[in-house]
């Protein structure tokens, strides 16, 4: 493992300001407002912020105050932070970003997680964490090699947990974070002594549901399986593109992200807006600059493409299409009512050993960034309920 500190060059950034200067923008239908993606005043004002007034060296100074490693396993380099609490005694946590997230969404969590005591928490509920950056995304790619696909990311987050020096540890994610967590956790039940999500794979109901599973439910089930029904299908209506594109044709796309910044920004925000408890804005769920530092991640290290492309290994690989495989290690899920889709609890039970099942009130997709002490209350619960049942060293 080396040390690694970010250090991106004044060339970078002087190249960065200056494809801002001369974007060409396109034409824009009359007041369509979102319908039709990023309205081009707002992304003019913001890519005009992102110009004058963000600060990159005050993020790379901030993301330098966290430990920071690389090392190579399977053939990729893997960058992560590990900031160990000030409590000895501490669970092992791995947290997993996902798409189009980074290692920034945790900055808001890390404090509250590492050293509940100086937030006023219990020393007992801390953690060490550990922060990987997936293969191909940001300060871990691009990837060099085909085939990182998420089981292949957990076998590698596995290595890299016993390489740091944790033999039994806790893992939690969100988004591809959630599908790598889980598998990681399915996949190496001897290791992992629980698995905290704030996503759900394969338990929203994908589709149709017949009368006679309607008829099984309790009203309140029923109920929310028909909505879990109807935001599936206006997902696969309105929303589903990126994953399609990114799906089949990533080398394609990556073309305009890697060469245009604002391309880039209108890919990301996109996401930050639709998939976030906003109400006109993404700014009304998540702080701007931390969105802009989590753009420059993907900008500086030009890896649209090779983020990209867990979508495509996915699709391809021989176990798309089948059912999930059931993971036996107790498992928590935090549910945020503006997520992308809505679990169901009668789904989850058939592959999953659900132990703490919490719906909260607010907050979308990315959660530690919009909802930062729901998700560490979320999470400390867990945790002490494994530290209460769990007899192992951890």
């Amino acid at each position: 493992m080396h040390p690694f500190r970010i250090a991106v060059s004044q060339r970078d950034l002087d190249d960065l300001h200056e494809r801002l200067d001369r974007t060409r923008w396109p034409d824009e239908l009359p007041g369509v407002g979102w319908a039709y993606g990023v309205p081009r005043d707002y992304l003019k004002e913001l890519a005009h912020y992102w110009r004058h007034a963000y600060d990159w060296r005050s993020a790379e100074a901030e993301l330098n105050r966290w430990p920071q490693y690389t090392t190579s396993i399977d053939g990729a380099t893997i960058h992560f932070a590990h900031l160990r609490s000030p409590e000895p005694e501490a669970t092992p946590l791995l947290m997993t970003h996902g798409w189009p997230g980074s290692i920034v969404e945790f900055a808001k969590v890390i404090g509250p997680l590492t050293d509940p005591r100086a937030h006023g928490g219990d020393p007992d509920d801390a953690v060490h964490l550990v922060l990987p950056s997936i293969p191909g995304f940001g300060l871990s790619g691009p990837t060099t090699q085909a085939g990182w696909e998420f089981k292949r990311v957990a076998a590698a987050f596995a290595v890299l947990m016993e390489r740091v020096g944790y033999e039994r540890y806790a893992v939690q994610g969100g988004d591809w974070g959630a599908i790598i967590s889980r598998e990681l956790g399915r996949s190496r039940p001897d290791r992992v002594i629980g698995v905290h999500l704030n996503l759900l794979p394969n338990s929203f109901q994908a589709q149709e549901p017949a009368p006679h599973e309607l008829a099984a439910l309790s009203p309140k089930e029923r109920e929310r399986t028909l909505t879990s029904w109807e935001r599936m299908k206006a997902w696969s209506r309105e929303r589903q593109g990126y994953a399609d594109l990114q799906s089949t044709r990533p080398q394609t796309l990556s073309y305009s992200l890697t060469d245009s910044p604002v391309a880039q920004l209108a890919w990301i925000v996109e996401k930050f807006k639709e998939w976030t408890d906003s109400k006109d804005l993404p700014e009304d769920a998540v702080d701007r600059d931390q969105m802009l530092t989590n753009v420059m991640l993907y900008w500086l290290t030009g890896t649209a493409g090779s983020s990209a492309r867990i979508y495509f290994e996915r699709a391809h690989a021989d176990y798309w299409g089948n059912p999930p495989e059931p993971s036996p290690v107790p498992t928590a899920l935090a549910v945020f009512p503006q997520d992308n889709f809505i679990p169901l609890r009668h789904i989850a039970d058939r592959t999953n050993n659900i132990v703490q099942w919490t719906e909260h009130d607010r907050g979308g997709h990315f959660a530690a960034m919009e909802q930062p002490r729901l998700l560490v209350n979320d999470i400390q619960r867990f945790i002490r309920t494994l530290r209460e049942t769990e007899n192992a060293p951890v």
